[in-house]
Order: structure tokens, then C-alpha cells, then sequence
């Protein structure tokens, strides 16, 4: 009987084991999958993604921890460009005046715990102050392979920056590894914050993969289709496919906190505008989920 007792034991603890290895490996799967559910005139559209860590690693843990923070939940559709991209992450909707209203993303996210992959500039090669922001995983920032593995085609998921102007500012990054750190990276490139978008175009605009870190796609577009389809049933009932939108100028990185960025003479981000085609019917964000780490 103890010998029986004895072999249990050990069956037991390999099985417990097994499984543990097998949650662990859950946690930094290849593939994450989330679900980010839009509200359309009171009806609820769930859209599954496909995340990619082989193609873009610092992207897909940022985007996670931002979503596991709720950080998404309740923001908006922001903009809407003849249903080819729909813009995220970063506003909300005033219910009160029926306009976006930018969120304060870095005084938010300093209380979060987020991997940091941008830093000012220190001195002697040493890391200066976090950034908040992701390196951005795309060729014109030096990352190679990216565009290899995902291309803007229809669905993907990508993460935005809103333009820093002719800055010509410079930060230090830490690479994919996590240990190794370069300083000399343009800023305008590493700036990206919570913004994101997809892309809902026929074709391929394989110009943007340059620039921009496609991170994933919907795992089923059919899904995404349902919610396009119920804003063209929605467009359908007004007296131009115009109307849906009003176009409207708002200032960009006014919430900035980098010094050397909002104190030159080059650029402030009091002075750089971008115009947004907000939805007056709004699209919201419901939450962003996390079903497969």
C-alpha cells in the first residue's frame, strides 16, 4: 500500500506539474486573442482578434496590460474614414455636448504597471525617465521583419501616434530581449500610446506597414462585417452618407509630458491639430478582453 501511495503521489505531483508548465506557457503563448466589443445604437458587436508576438513582441504586451488595466472600456470610435479605418482607443464620448473628449493617457497610466520600452535620454548611456510610450516595431524605426510576417490587408490591428511635427527629438529604447538598450531612436517614431485602429479597406496597403506596427487581425472578419453592416443600415437612413460623420479639428499632444517635446520652438504640442471624422452616432468601445495570454 505505501508503494501504491507512493506511486499516486508521484502521478499526482507530474500531472500537477503538467499542468502548471502547461499554464505558464498559456501566459506567453505565440498568439493572443482578444475580444474588443464595440456598441452600435444599443446593440453589442464581439470582434475576436489574433494577436502576433513573433511579429511584433513589445506591441502585444503593451496593448495586453493596457487592456487588462480596463483601460479601453468605455473609449470610442474617434474616427471613421469611409469605413476603411476605425480609429480607437484614445477619446471618449460626452454624452452631455455629443463630442469626443481626448483621455489624459499619461496621467492615467503612471499608477499602472506597464513594461517600458521608451526613455528619455539619460547621461553615460543610462536610461533616463519612462515614456509610457511603445517602441515602435516597423522598418522606419529600424525593426526589420515585421512587414514579413503582418501587412495592413483587411482586418488588420494596428497601433497609431499622432504626428510630433518636425521634431527631430531623440530617445533610448530597450529591444525585443528586454536587456539590450540604444539611445539615438527619433521620438516620432516610438511615441505611440493607447491609440489603435483597424483597418477595414479591400486590399492590401502594404505602404503603411513602413510606419506602422500591424500587431494582429480579427481572428473572423464576418464578425467585424456585422458591425460595418449595421452603421451602412444606419447611413442608409440619412440624406447623405456625409452626415454620419462631422469633421472636426482637435489639438494633439497637449498631455505630452516630455519637456524637450512641448518646450521647443520647433514643436509644441499646443500647435499640432489633426482633423477626425467623429461619428455623430457614437461607436463605443465596450471593454477589451483578454481571452488567451
Amino acid at each position: 500500500m505505501k508503494k501504491l501511495h507512493r506511486i499516486l503521489s508521484i502521478l499526482s505531483a507530474a500531472v500537477i506539474s503538467a499542468a502548471a508548465v502547461a499554464m505558464f506557457a498559456a501566459c506567453d503563448s505565440a498568439e493572443p486573442e482578444i475580444v474588443i466589443t464595440y456598441t452600435f445604437l444599443g446593440e453589442d458587436y464581439e470582434v475576436e482578434y489574433t494577436l502576433s508576438r513573433k511579429g511584433a513582441p513589445q506591441t502585444v504586451q503593451h496593448f495586453i496590460e493596457l487592456a487588462d488595466a480596463g483601460y479601453y472600456d468605455g473609449t470610442c470610435i474617434h474616427h471613421y474614414v469611409d469605413s476603411a479605418f476605425l480609429y480607437g482607443g484614445a477619446y471618449v464620448w460626452d454624452e452631455e455636448t455629443g463630442t469626443i473628449v481626448e483621455k489624459d493617457y499619461y496621467s492615467e497610466v503612471k499608477d499602472l504597471d506597464l513594461t517600458q520600452t521608451v526613455y528619455t535620454q539619460g547621461e553615460n548611456g543610462q536610461r533616463g525617465e519612462p515614456l509610457y510610450t511603445v517602441r515602435g516595431e516597423f522598418s522606419a524605426n529600424g525593426v526589420e521583419g515585421n512587414s514579413k510576417s503582418l501587412s495592413h490587408t483587411q482586418g488588420a490591428l494596428a497601433m497609431f501616434y499622432t504626428s510630433k511635427g518636425d521634431s527631430s527629438l531623440r530617445v533610448g529604447t530597450v529591444r525585443s530581449d528586454g536587456d539590450e538598450y540604444q539611445e539615438g531612436d527619433p521620438y516620432k517614431y516610438n511615441c505611440a500610446t493607447s491609440m489603435f485602429y483597424t483597418f477595414t479597406g479591400s486590399g492590401t496597403r502594404s505602404d503603411l506597414d513602413e510606419e506602422y506596427t500591424v500587431f494582429g487581425r480579427t481572428s473572423d472578419y464576418s464578425q467585424m462585417q456585422e458591425l460595418l453592416d449595421a452603421i451602412g443600415d444606419y447611413i442608409d437612413t440619412l440624406d447623405s452618407a456625409d452626415d454620419f460623420t462631422e469633421t472636426d479639428r482637435y489639438f494633439v499632444n497637449e498631455h505630452d509630458p516630455y519637456d524637450a517635446v512641448t518646450g521647443t520652438t520647433t514643436f509644441s504640442g499646443e500647435n499640432i491639430s489633426e482633423d477626425y471624422d467623429v461619428p455623430v452616432e457614437p461607436i463605443v468601445i465596450k471593454s477589451v478582453e483578454v481571452v488567451k495570454y
